[in-house]
This record gives C-alpha cells, sequence and structure tokens, in this order.
C-alpha cells in the first residue's frame, strides 16, 4: 500500500509541480509578492495532496516562539518538503540556496524573483559579505530569511557541520534568530521514492540569546537543533511503527 500511494503521489506531485513552475513564470513581470501569494496558496493544496494519498499529515509546535516581522529562522533539512513548509508558517520566507540552483532554467528564475538569496560557497569572503548584504535588504523589507545551516539535506540521524555563514548573520543583523528542529526525513526522505504515512513534525524552538560570541553561538544553535530534532525522531518512531 505505501509504494502504491507513494506511486500515485509522486506522479501527482510532479504535475503539481509543474504547474508551480509555469505559473511562477508567468508571474516573472508582475509584483514579487503576487508570486509568494501563490507558492503560499501551492503549498496549501501540497499539504492537502500530501494527506489524502499518502496519509502523511504535518503538524507545528511551539508557534509562540516565532516572532512578528522580520527574522532569521535556522531550520534542520530533511526533505524537499521543507524547502516550502515556512510557507504555511510565515507571511514572507526568502529561502537562503546554493547559486548553482538559481541556473536551473524557469525554477531559478521564479526562485530569485520570488526573493531567494543566491550563495556561491566557491566565491569565499565575497559569497559571505553578499550574503549579509542580501539578508539585510530582506529583513529590511519586513520579511523572513529561511537557511539550513548544514547547507542540504541530510538523512535522519545524520550530522553535517553548520556553516559559518549564520554567525556572520547573527552578528550583522538585529533581528530574532529562530531555531527549527524537523523530523520529516523520516517520511519524506532525500531521494527516497516511498513517502511514508504519518504526521511530520516542525517544532519552532526559543529565539537564540543576544550578543553570543561565534563559537557559543554556533555551539548553542547546534545543540538545541540536533538535540530537539533527535527527540523528534524518538517520538515519531515510537508513534508510527511503519517507521
Amino acid at each position: 500500500m505505501v509504494a502504491l500511494r507513494s506511486v500515485l503521489f509522486n506522479a501527482a506531485f510532479a504535475m503539481y509541480h509543474l504547474i508551480l513552475v509555469v505559473v511562477l513564470t508567468l508571474l516573472i513581470p508582475f509584483p514579487r509578492r503576487w508570486s509568494q501569494q501563490f507558492v503560499r496558496a501551492w503549498t496549501g493544496g501540497g499539504r492537502i495532496i500530501l494527506k489524502v494519498i499518502v496519509g502523511l499529515g504535518v503538524e507545528f509546535r511551539g508557534l509562540d516562539n516565532l516572532p512578528d516581522g522580520p527574522c532569521i529562522i535556522v531550520s534542520k533539512h530533511q526533505s524537499a518538503w521543507d524547502t516550502f513548509v515556512f510557507y504555511l508558517l510565515v507571511d514572507d520566507p526568502n529561502y537562503i540556496l546554493k547559486k548553482k540552483l538559481t541556473r536551473v532554467p524557469f525554477w531559478g528564475w521564479c526562485a530569485l524573483n520570488c526573493g531567494a538569496i543566491a550563495v556561491d560557497r566557491s566565491a569565499g569572503g565575497a559569497a559571505l559579505k553578499g550574503l549579509v548584504r542580501d539578508t539585510q535588504d530582506r529583513l529590511a523589507g519586513g520579511r523572513q530569511v529561511v537557511i539550513f545551516p548544514e547547507g542540504t539535506r541530510t538523512k535522519p540521524g545524520a550530522k553535517l557541520d553548520y556553516f559559518p555563514g549564520i554567525a556572520a548573520l547573527y552578528s550583522h543583523s538585529d533581528v530574532p534568530v529562530v531555531p527549527v528542529a524537523l523530523n520529516s526525513g523520516l517520511f519524506w526522505g532525500r531521494g527516497s521514492f516511498l513517502k511514508k504515512p504519518g504526521v511530520i513534525t516542525i517544532e519552532i524552538l526559543p529565539p537564540m540569546p543576544k550578543d553570543l560570541k561565534r563559537r557559543p553561538f554556533m555551539d548553542e544553535l547546534e545543540t538545541r537543533i540536533e538535540t530537539a530534532s533527535d527527540a523528534l525522531m524518538a517520538e515519531a518512531k515510537g508513534r508510527f511503527p511503519n517507521l
């Protein structure tokens, strides 16, 4: 049953994603807000498709920890679903992504039009300066910036070093920095054909303290996110025997 549901979902989601790219391409000449509003509506529809076909829901915890207005969201990243889910949580999410993704025809153009921040990791210090500059620009407009500090999707239980760019954003931005834990990879893993029924949990953790030095900040951030994500994964395995 899981395999059949996965076949149906993957086919439906591929077509649904094509609709996203086509509409966003047509919206490029229009105000950016139109594109953001469409992605939000599209994400809501994707949540319904995921629930109806796969039997996979999404729950949010700690919403009181999410401030109004501009902030930097620092999230664990285990699934393609993470790249959309924040449209269900904040008004104007702007994702930080690898520059090479913006070179993908149509999709990359649409991402930039929505306000994505592209980072060229091979550019060294110039890339870091550009990241800080572009993030400050988005925050000044009252937006929310979403960063995955490991830089890529990880398998459940796997841990990669956090990129130092988040420390630079923390020290150069006077907005809340909000860690986020999740367990999405247990249900919709990186490169996995199978999508498993259950409930993905996204947990918003309390904002980071102000004025920490770089090393204590990085240690505290990683500890919070990894500890909470491990706890969510352990809970899900007890809650859903199919995992």
